[in-house]
């Protein structure tokens, strides 16, 4: 059994050429108007920088500590009325932003979103939503069940949500599926005081951002939030990670920021052709085994 590696033709690896920005943003609990305008004068922040392309963190429209808030601030992102401006922002630069959005089947879901020319171009459902320490999302959201990379006018990428980049498969999937960038958009939050540096939550993290894009060869861009919210902080320290695992771009700690870096098509051909590993993966290995050990769990 064999796959064609499709994902990685010659013109679209080389094709990849924009200036990406992160927006690492407070947000207000709940206050999706004035969340919204901070949204806008984000974009446009960005755009005067130069970025055709800016990432926000997770629940960036809604805040984090929702609760059973969450129930009134969920909306559709392709049809509400409030976020018309946001989605005529986005025919200059496109927009990864996170909400609490409403599915068809009535449950709420934790979701990032991305516009692109007035449209929603792709939506992903967090997979993990987390339920143990100071998290509680699930008690208030439905689990996404699938994840796939996207096209956009400026290269094919793929996003997660926080915990889900914390299981290994989910990034290795998108990768394998074609993206040339993974945006993670998180809310990590700590409850060491603003005047700490040693985090190890930044460490961790990094190494994780660092980590996938070195070994799949890809383009990673975290997006962590700032500000306080419910006793925690969010620590912030967004990172843009070049397909070699070098940082092109860091963010302040526990404050807002906005940082910027392209992302180049050349460098992942680079990477990949100066290191194999990516190019040389046996999936038919990991489907047959994957079943094996699926079958000795039944």
């Amino acid at each position: 059994m064999s796959f064609p590696m499709t994902y990685m033709s010659g013109e679209n690896a080389m094709s990849m050429n924009v200036k990406v920005a992160v927006a690492q943003i407070d947000a207000r609990v709940g206050d999706l108007k004035g969340n919204l305008e901070h949204h806008c004068e984000s974009v446009e922040a960005a755009r005067k920088l130069g970025a055709r392309l800016v990432i926000f963190p997770e629940l960036s429209l809604t805040g984090y500590s929702l609760r059973d808030l969450a129930w009134e601030v969920a909306l559709d992102p392709a049809a509400d009325p409030r976020l018309a401006r946001l989605r005529k922002a986005s025919k200059q630069v496109s927009v990864a932003f996170g909400c609490v959005e409403g599915g068809s089947d009535h449950g709420i879901y934790n979701s990032a979103v991305f516009l692109e020319d007035g449209e929603v171009r792709h939506i992903h459902r967090k997979v993990y939503p987390p339920t143990y320490g100071m998290f509680e999302e699930g008690r208030y959201f439905s689990a996404g069940s699938s994840v796939c990379a996207f096209e956009s006018r400026h290269g094919r990428f793929g996003m997660l949500i926080c915990e889900d980049m914390w299981h290994v498969t989910l990034p290795y999937l998108l990768a394998y599926d074609g993206a040339e960038a993974i945006f993670c958009l998180t809310a990590s939050p700590t409850r060491l005081g603003a005047d700490r540096t040693d985090l190890d939550n930044r460490g961790v993290n990094h190494e994780h951002q660092r980590s996938y894009a070195r070994l799949l060869s890809i383009y990673t861009v975290f997006a962590n939030r700032a500000g306080f919210e419910d006793g925690v902080n969010f620590w912030g320290g967004s990172a843009i990670m070049t397909p070699s695992g070098v940082s092109a771009a860091t963010a302040k700690l526990f404050d807002e920021d906005l940082i910027s870096a392209p992302l180049l098509g050349t460098d992942i051909q680079r990477a990949r052709r100066f290191s194999r590993h990516m190019l040389d993966e046996r999936m038919d290995i990991v489907l047959r085994n994957l079943q094996k050990i699926s079958d000795r769990r039944r």
